[in-house]
């Protein structure tokens, strides 16, 4: 059995970009983690193909896929979710703060001038200086941020079930570990984008963010991971539109979105995947009654 071969190495290196998204995480650096996340999406993508092409699957191969799957689409999208909400909770009274449109000091996450908010990475940083302090004191920890380790509770039942699961060979059941994970991608580039302007971007992440909404979010898309809900899979036995109609659909819908919508459309993106897996499901099912 050969250990290092190329795509074994293409795994591993999806492994390494999730655990940097980890440290970049924990540095407040939320604005360049999701990048190492993308980029290991496209090293999954290719050590599976590149195995087929080179006709070196094997049990290692796929045990390493998934190993690696769970540091980058597991346990780094939860971490990079918890810090935003590390400072979003640490800190802030938000209710109080947007009454009286007090000026909040720089030892937040979010400072509130005249009644609007304005994200800082100096900000996030000191928050979760401020929160990892809190350890030394076990009263005072906030508990709140580790709601976002939900994320990889159920990523790791995913991944098991998928390994073992034969009925997955050309579809999913449940939302794929990948495809939750770019969503949760665009919160951080979103506040990191918007954060700092002013506009309906900038008041739509705010509000995302806010835990009474970012929480629910959480616990629904992780619930997916694990719903018995069938969902295509983009594997093209030919490329004729006769049979692949949702698959094309999906695709040119996703070149419209990302050309108008840019960073909007990341999770926008991965719900139409959800709501066409729906539609596709019901219509095979009235065919088959």
């Amino acid at each position: 059995m050969k250990m290092f071969n190329i795509p074994n190495l293409f795994t591993a290196s999806n492994m390494l970009c999730g655990i940097f998204a980890i440290i970049l995480a924990f540095a407040g650096r939320i604005d360049i983690a999701p990048y190492f996340i993308f980029l290991a999406a496209v090293l999954d993508f290719f050590d599976g193909f590149i195995a087929r092409l080179l006709k070196q699957q094997g049990e290692l191969g796929k045990q390493l896929d998934s190993l690696a799957d769970m540091i980058s689409f597991g346990l780094a999208p939860g971490i990079i979710i918890m810090v935003i909400l590390v400072g979003q909770t640490t800190f802030i009274d938000f209710e109080s703060l947007f009454w009286h449109g007090e000026y909040v000091t720089s030892t937040t996450q979010v400072e509130i001038v005249n009644g609007d908010s304005f994200f800082s990475l100096e900000m996030l940083t000191a928050s979760l200086h401020s929160w990892g302090n809190s350890f030394f004191e076990w009263k005072n920890i906030n508990w709140l941020p580790f709601v976002a380790l939900i994320i990889p509770f159920f990523s790791m039942f995913r991944l098991a079930k998928f390994n073992i699961d034969t009925r997955q060979s050309e579809s999913f059941i449940g939302l794929p570990t990948p495809a939750n994970t770019i969503f949760f991608m665009a919160f951080p580039l979103l506040l990191s984008k918007y954060g700092t302007t002013s506009g309906w971007e900038h008041d739509l992440i705010i509000w995302l963010i806010q835990p009474v909404v970012l929480i629910p979010i959480i616990v629904i898309m992780s619930l997916l991971l694990v719903a018995e809900l069938p969902l295509f899979a983009l594997k093209f036995k030919s490329f004729k539109w006769k049979g692949n109609e949702i698959r094309y659909i999906f695709l040119i819908s996703c070149g419209i979105l990302i050309s108008t919508l840019l960073i909007w459309s990341i999770p926008i993106i991965v719900l139409l995947y959800l709501l066409l897996s729906f539609i596709q499901h019901i219509l095979r099912k009235k065919s088959n009654a």
